[in-house]
């Protein structure tokens, strides 16, 4: 099987549902339901921050990155997460850096939550429609006005970048990604594995 490796990055107040929702939905696709518990996914998750070092995420969960920046291998894939984190890495010139090379060499790019601004402070989003959480609509707007900001979506996709609202958007997102490399059925089998309801219509649920 030819896996899809998927970089998901993470740092200091990372929102945790941000990028655990897609690695979950990343880590548990599968093109044969029936064949679950012999075959992996068609995807392959690591995860990467700018040290090899405990990451603590929003709530004080801990976690260890599989890869630094340095040491990250070739992806076909990038999520870029968001939460409180992001009001940092905003000024981080050399994730920024990181991002805009990464961004351009994958083949789908992809955003949660505030991870967006990251996006646009790389960048990657001039020109484009886009979207963040509720809250940072505005952030967005008045700092990137070269980005056409959607406030009714809950999942932005213009070509191969893929951009979504708050937190538990990560995973309609990740599920519109699997489908979009592998078919509805695969994405809809990942959904029902989940116990979680397929996105049908693509409307902001707040």
């Amino acid at each position: 099987m030819n896996r899809k490796r998927v970089g998901i990055l993470i740092f200091p107040n990372v929102e945790v549902l941000d990028f655990c929702g897609p690695f979950e939905v990343f880590s548990v696709a599968r093109l044969n339901e029936e064949r679950r518990r012999e075959e992996p996914s068609p995807f392959e998750v690591i995860l990467v921050a700018e040290k090899k070092e405990v990451i603590t995420a929003t709530g004080g969960l801990r976690v260890m990155p599989d890869h630094t920046l340095a040491s990250c291998p070739p992806l076909e894939i990038l999520v870029v997460p968001g939460g409180w984190g992001t009001r940092r890495e905003i000024a981080n010139e050399s994730l920024l850096a990181w991002i805009r090379e990464r961004g351009r060499q994958v083949e789908t790019l992809t955003s949660v939550c505030t991870g967006a601004m990251l996006l646009g402070g790389a960048g990657l989003l001039d020109g484009r429609r886009a979207t963040t959480h509720w809250h940072a609509l505005d952030w967005m707007r008045a700092s990137f006005p070269q980005i056409t900001v959607e406030d009714q979506l809950h999942v932005v996709e213009d070509g191969r970048i893929l951009t979504s609202a708050g937190i538990s958007a990560g995973i309609d997102m990740a599920l519109r990604v699997v489908t979009r490399y592998y078919g509805e059925a695969v994405g809809r089998a990942t959904a029902r594995h989940m116990e979680y309801p397929f996105p049908e219509d693509n409307r902001r649920r707040i």
